[in-house]
């Protein structure tokens, strides 16, 4: 399928949004509600990577979008629409591009935004490549951010950790002392994040400082506590796990490591002020989201790990992270 095609077919239908001019033109025209602030966040996706060759090109599509959500869910923001570039290894058949939009599709109803527009390049022999550019709109001045965590506040985390990285585990064949139901449920966790945009707004009136946990928990608390200018005590302990993940711990325990630095989780996490709390735990009861608090932070800078469980970083990897 040509690039005119595949945007003619499969993506037109998805640019919604009156500025979008069902893709006619090279760019969109947005203009954003009274008292409000253009939320923009971008990630990439490569084959490989961020996602297994033989990954359903349906889940790649929708992981591609709610990783960018989960950005917006982190700043507070409504999402509105998306930008698409996607550079083909020249090998995707038809059914792989239909697939592909049909998930980009099935997550726009879901979460309620438009496709704007983008670009689509074939590089013959490459590594297929996906990148996304998403927009929100938050109140003016009230976006969260990574840098406006205290010394006293509380740190917070939503849902749980480790399912992705130990999903992943599973899907490459590891972990075969699961039994199948555990497997599929941690394979379905990293195949198909949930962007806590419901919490993230949320917390716009309780919450300090935010960001998702894309990077492993210990590594993206790190960042909280550079950008914020302070240190985060953390117990290893009070992290919330899935059973699944709790079953794994109790075949394997070396693997709390994966589960406090394994990236692809996406859940929120957040500093606050302890008076703040009641207001916290109802933010989590009107956005049906579970929330943690385990750890707080202090004086000082980086991550130090406090309690059970702090030994399992001994020598471990902090996180992932690209090298360029």
């Amino acid at each position: 399928m040509d690039e005119f095609a595949l945007i003619e077919r499969l993506l037109a239908p998805l640019a919604r949004h009156p500025g979008a001019r069902r893709l006619a033109d090279d760019g969109a025209v947005l203009a954003s509600a009274a008292g409000m602030e253009l939320a923009v966040t971008k990630d990439m996706m490569a084959a490989g990577v961020h996602f297994l060759p033989d990954d359903p090109a349906d889940l790649v599509a929708r992981k591609l979008l709610r990783c960018n959500l989960s950005d917006l869910a982190a700043m507070g923001a409504r999402p509105v629409g998306y930008l698409l570039g996607l550079a083909s290894d020249g090998a995707r058949s038809a059914a792989w591009l239909e697939s592909f939009a049909a998930g980009l599709g099935e997550d726009q109803r879901r979460y309620r935004l438009s496709l704007l527009g983008g670009d689509t390049v074939a590089v013959g022999g490459g590594r297929l490549t996906l990148s996304l550019t998403a927009l929100g709109e938050v109140p003016a001045g009230r976006s969260l951010a990574r840098d406006g965590a205290r010394a006293g506040d509380l740190v917070a985390v939503s849902g749980s950790l480790g399912d992705a990285a130990l999903g992943l585990m599973a899907r490459r064949g590891a972990l075969a002392a699961l039994d199948g139901e555990d497997r599929q449920s941690l394979a379905e966790r990293y195949l198909l994040p949930q962007p806590r945009l419901a919490l993230g707004q949320a917390l716009l009136s309780c919450a300090h400082a935010a960001l998702d946990v894309s990077d492993g928990l210990v590594a993206d608390a790190g960042r909280l506590a550079h950008r914020s200018g302070v240190a985060l005590a953390l117990r290893p302990a009070d992290v919330p796990l899935s059973a699944p993940v709790r079953r794994a711990l109790a075949r394997a325990p070396e693997l709390l490591a994966t589960v406090l630095t394994g990236g692809d989780d996406y859940e929120l996490l957040f500093a606050f002020a302890p008076r703040s709390l009641a207001a916290v735990m109802a933010a989590a009861r009107r956005s049906a989201t579970p929330v943690t608090v385990i750890g707080a932070c202090r004086e000082g800078a980086g991550v130090a790990l406090e309690g059970p469980g702090s030994e399992a970083l001994a020598g471990a990897d902090g996180g992932w992270r690209h090298r360029l």
